[in-house]
């Protein structure tokens, strides 16, 4: 199976007003998504909502944004909205987040996230198929609550998973699931803890890319991210779980004593260019075809460019399409 490939916008260094041609171009590099995603910058809906009014073809994804943050009807009420400008091209991908866009910015507390995302998504695929949704969940409590309308299709529902609890939640509860941050051979992993993956489920991966072989760009573009992310206990206990605890025990030692510069150092070259690989584009597209599994339904980039390649708007689309199917 050909994965589906999408890229994450806005991006980086590129006003949103500047993206529509961008966006209009996409279909023709070979991308058929547009991801968001939402932590302490870009609102999710926002870059999508223009994106349904630039394009009538691209499908409209969130990846992902906090089940703590919205509440579970301003979540599907703006998804519904979303769908109904948009029909059969929303997906909606939640998830718990990490504390540091939860608690920290928002001063919402950070508890039982398993919990609270699984309630979130038995309310939205409630609310989605049109039941007026009542009663008590484990993690909030709902008086009652329908959609004045039920989009059809209904927007498909993700669930942001990185270990085998949230990833088995999103292939049973809703319609997949989206991981990130992983080697490429730890993709089997994540498949065989996903289970049976039932026809229309989508296993979404998220990758990581800076289209560059310029060290002095390079470097402040990965590590300082790769330090901080690797040391939210969501993502130290994911790496643990895939077996990388030795390679990043170091930085997470360094990060505990305050010495973040000391953290980035210590993360091995090997770790680093595997869970944000660099390049040039065609290096950088070689090492994302490493990703494409017979189970993995889309293949959503993250792209770093260079100050270089943002100041031509022309050098953007030409980089996308090579690091993109279109290159083929």
């Amino acid at each position: 199976m050909t994965p589906n490939w999408g890229v994450t916008l806005p991006l980086s260094g590129i006003p949103l007003r500047e993206h529509r041609t961008l966006v209009e171009r996409l279909p023709d590099l070979g991308y058929g998504d547009v991801w968001t995603a939402e932590g302490g910058g870009t609102d999710a809906f926002t870059p999508l909502a223009l994106t349904a009014a630039w394009s009538s073809s691209l499908r409209l994804a969130t990846g992902i944004v906090p089940v703590f943050t919205r509440g579970p009807a301003v979540l599907a009420q703006t998804a519904a909205t979303l769908a109904e400008a948009a029909p059969g091209r929303v997906l909606l991908g939640v998830g718990a987040s990490v504390p540091a866009h939860v608690s920290d910015i928002n001063g919402i507390p950070f508890e039982e996230p398993y919990k609270r995302t699984r309630d979130v998504v038995r309310f939205l695929v409630r609310a989605f198929r049109g039941e007026h949704v009542t009663g008590p969940f484990d993690t909030f409590e709902i008086t009652g609550y329908g959609l004045p309308w039920t989009p059809v299709p209904p927007p498909k529902v993700l669930v942001g998973a990185l270990r085998p609890g949230m990833l088995r939640l999103g292939f049973t509860e809703g319609d997949g699931a989206i991981s990130n941050l992983l080697y490429a051979s730890d993709v089997p992993k994540i498949v065989e803890a996903v289970g049976p993956q039932p026809p229309g489920k989508e296993l979404v991966v998220k990758v990581f890319v800076c289209p560059s072989d310029d060290p002095v760009f390079v470097r402040p573009a990965t590590r300082p991210f790769l330090a901080w992310i690797l040391n939210r206990a969501p993502y130290k206990a994911f790496h643990e779980w895939l077996g990388h605890g030795d390679e990043l025990a170091e930085a997470h030692a360094r990060w505990e004593r305050g010495d973040r510069r000391g953290a980035e150092d210590a993360l091995p070259d090997r770790l680093v260019e595997e869970l944000f690989v660099s390049g040039t584009p065609e290096e950088c597209r070689e090492k994302i075809r490493r990703f494409h599994h017979p189970a993995v339904t889309t293949i959503q980039l993250y792209v770093s460019l260079p100050p270089e390649v943002l100041a031509d708007p022309a050098s953007v689309l030409e980089v996308l399409r090579r690091l993109g199917p279109a290159a083929d």
